[in-house]
């Protein structure tokens, strides 16, 4: 018997993979439009990730107790596309696993333990990483919350955050989320607490796809490190989590991080999700001196399947698609035409308060007032519902559920983008018209609507807007 799935995207199970199309079963036409699905980023069922899965796999399958060549191959072709400081790789086999043991080499290396992490911030499922993700403990019921050692600095979310650009014209935004973290550096200190970790999202995803301003990963980290100097002054090393956004979503480069600035380098990278396409693989990345320390604790780091042959032909596999197929180039054009796109779609629905995003990472918020930017959190579960009835895998994350995330495959087409735009510009006008409808009705018919489980009403779209916000009230009460 399986447990739940949390945040399934529909209530069948999914089967049949043709690139990055899923039928759900039992099987049927037409296909389903997968728009978040992260985790495949070469498209279902690849054929040369495929070959080099089974190849191994009817070669050599078993624990990592030695070398082999597959783990020296795909560790020297990932760390050729990082910075050069980042030369040590540790493979492992998820993104939470990845986390928890970059947290291990911090404070190992700093002799330090406490952690600076982001509000709606998520790390993993690992109770390490539940610790240090707010998007977890914040909606805990009957957890104990915040531990002591966890300092949460605000989300730098320009648009709802606590400095929004329209409150701070013409401001360095990203200076000034960066000094609330020094502020946390300055109080951690005063009460005699030592900074292990700055622990940061390149681009928070389930916060609700926040794309930090400019400056704020080179501010942030100055005032934790950026070399051997700062970790002395400021006690701590700085962590960026790409377990979602890496491996060239963002286009432009490989690494989510690498778009702040190319002074801008992490002492510690962890990846995930995309690196398996599927396969479960993950892997941090470090420099010398943070390794030598882990090394000298005379602990021996054993992961049994962390690194097995087969993960490694994989995940090798994967980033030579990447390149021979140009994805980060069809990320870069496919994700500005979906922007460009969702931004005209903006101009006539006044719902669409942001379009934001860089490459395949796009979010669109929902708000009922532009003007006060009040989340329309119903309204984006009600987009979802109607989305998967178009046969669109759709979700939406941020605090207040009302931001639509895009991380489709990384082989999303003009077509696909096209595709999406229209189905959603069809059902935010329904519900625009059904909104017109209810605004004109006196005062008893819209109580009628609203209140009376038995009234039924003439309009479709009404009908479903009704159960749809029903539900979600009852989701938002959960």
């Amino acid at each position: 018997m399986l447990a739940n799935l949390e945040g399934s995207a529909t209530s069948r199970p999914l089967a049949k993979k043709k690139k990055f199309d899923l039928v759900l079963f039992p099987a049927r036409k037409p296909l389903l439009l997968t728009c978040t699905v992260l985790s495949v980023p070469v498209g279902h069922c690849h054929p040369d990730v495929v070959k080099a899965a089974c190849d191994q796999l009817a070669v050599l399958n078993t624990n990592n107790r030695f070398l082999h060549d597959n783990l020296v191959l795909c560790a020297k072709k990932l760390t050729s596309l990082l910075p050069e400081s980042l030369s040590v790789c540790f493979l492992v086999n998820s993104g939470s696993e990845a986390n928890d043991l970059a947290l291990r080499l911090a404070r190992t290396h700093t002799k330090h333990n406490d952690v600076i992490t982001l509000d709606q911030a998520y790390h993993g499922h690992l109770s390490s990483m539940i610790d240090i993700s707010p998007y977890k403990f914040n909606h805990a019921t009957g957890g104990q919350g915040k531990p002591d050692w966890v300092h949460v600095a605000p989300c730098p979310d320009v648009y709802r955050g606590k400095y929004k650009d329209v409150d701070y014209p013409n401001e360095d935004l990203g200076k000034k989320y960066a000094e609330d973290v020094r502020a946390l550096c300055n109080r951690a200190r005063a009460n005699d607490r030592n900074i292990a970790a700055f622990f940061v999202e390149s681009l928070q995803s389930c916060g609700g796809q926040i794309v930090p301003p400019d400056n704020y990963l080179r501010q942030a980290f100055n005032e934790i490190c950026s070399s051997q100097r700062h970790v002395r002054e400021a006690g701590g090393v700085c962590i960026a989590d790409e377990v979602q956004v890496g491996f060239g979503r963002v286009g432009k480069h490989w690494w989510a991080f690498q778009l702040q600035g190319d002074d801008v380098l992490p002492d510690i990278v962890t990846l995930g999700k995309p690196m398996g396409n599927g396969h479960p693989v993950a892997a941090v990345v470090t420099t010398k001196e943070i390794a030598k320390s882990f090394k000298e604790t005379g602990i021996e780091y054993f992961n049994t399947y962390g690194g097995n042959a087969v993960s490694c032909a994989v995940a090798s596999a994967v980033m030579d698609v990447i390149e021979h197929d140009k994805l980060r180039e069809n990320a870069v054009r496919v994700g500005n035409h979906l922007l460009n796109s969702a931004r005209q779609l903006a101009a006539k629905h006044p719902l669409i308060g942001d379009v934001r995003g860089v490459g395949l990472f796009v979010g669109i918020e929902l708000v009922k007032c532009r003007e006060t930017r009040t989340p329309a959190t119903a309204h984006a579960q009600h987009v979802i519902t109607r989305m998967k009835e178009e046969n669109i895998l759709l979700s939406a994350d941020g605090p207040d559920r009302n931001v639509l995330k895009l991380k489709p495959p990384m082989v999303f087409s003009h077509e696909n983008a096209d595709h999406f735009v229209r189905v959603l510009d069809e059902i935010l006008t329904e519900m625009s018209d059904v909104e017109d409808i209810m605004s004109r009705a006196s005062t008893p018919e819209r109580r009628k609507l609203a209140e009376d489980p038995s009234y039924e009403s003439n309009s479709p779209n009404e009908k479903k807007i009704k159960i749809d916000d029903r539900q979600s009230e009852k989701i938002i009460a959960v």
